[in-house]
């Protein structure tokens, strides 16, 4: 499937005027995942910044059914909704699940994974934008190698970012696929296939934030290409345990063409403190990956 902008939906659901900050790559997205999804869809969140996108009851720019529960409680309010749907005999309905990287790779990692564990039918989106940005850009375990923090503002991150979407490969969900926000083709193709397949979906999203990684807010769609140009996030997905690279990923693999990561880093504010060690240990673990991907996918 190639997408263009010729087969995308009219419809809108997220309207003019939303309480995200200026650049923020979440909105970017999700008008394209409801895109795909539909008028039947009910969305649940946990506190993050997609909870201010919506904005304050009784007003809101989403077009669709929302559910707003507690941080770490977004998959087991979407297994609720599912039985409750199941039980009212609405099963035409999609559900779908969002949050943070805090709220999913932290917080919200248990009830998840018993939902994903169970196969419970519902699609959940972790958009990552790689730290607790809505309550001030802590560390969470998303937050790379060498970037700063309002809790490392010293010294620079030291660990590794979590692999969060192999720890959900290994329960088998029934879709499985990275994205990024500066991309919404794929990301519009990744939701419509996930759609109809039954079983737990997961989507790991990318969205740059201005505001938290320190770039202009012009620069959200150039920053999110970069991390994939750079290999830093890979689009592909996993479906009846087959592993495909999509799009850019794609295009790359093919060309055998990957720019260097210090073009990515050197343009955010959050990388600023991070040495030349960890700038080089950095390539080396995003190509150790990239060449883990290439193999997966046949190359």
């Amino acid at each position: 499937m190639s997408t263009t902008i010729l087969d995308l939906p009219d419809q809108e659901f997220i309207l003019p005027g939303t309480r995200a900050c200026a650049g923020c790559g979440l909105p970017i997205a999700y008008r394209f995942i409801l895109k795909a999804l539909g008028p039947k869809t009910i969305m649940t969140h946990g506190a993050s910044c997609l909870t201010v996108l919506h904005g304050i009851y009784p007003k809101t720019p989403v077009a669709i059914n929302v559910v707003n529960n507690t941080f770490a409680g977004t998959a087991a309010s979407a297994a609720g909704l599912v039985a409750g749907l199941k039980a009212t005999g609405r099963e035409d309905y999609t559900v779908l699940a969002m949050a943070g990287d805090g709220g999913t790779f932290d917080m919200g990692i248990q009830g998840l994974s018993g939902a994903a564990e169970r196969q419970t039918d519902f699609i959940y989106v972790c958009y990552d934008n790689e730290a607790y940005m809505n309550t001030g850009v802590q560390r969470s375990s998303a937050t790379p190698t060498g970037a700063i923090t309002t809790t490392t503002p010293v010294v620079p991150k030291e660990q590794p970012k979590k692999d969060f979407i192999r720890i959900m490969e290994a329960h088998h969900p029934a879709y499985l696929a990275s994205s990024c926000s500066s991309y919404p083709a794929d990301i519009y193709e990744k939701l419509l296939k996930a759609k109809p397949i039954k079983g737990t979906r997961f989507i790991h999203l990318v969205a740059p934030c201005p505001a938290g990684w320190g770039f202009p807010t012009k620069d959200t769609v150039k920053i999110g290409r970069l991390a994939v140009e750079t290999g830093v996030v890979v689009l592909f997905e996993v479906e009846d345990g087959v592993f495909r690279l999509t799009g850019k990923s794609l295009n790359m693999a093919k060309s055998g063409r990957k720019r260097p990561v210090e073009e990515y880093l050197k343009l955010q504010g959050r990388f600023k403190m991070m040495s030349a060690e960890q700038s080089a240990d950095f390539q080396r673990q995003t190509d150790r990956l990239w060449e883990q991907y290439l193999k997966r996918a046949g190359f």
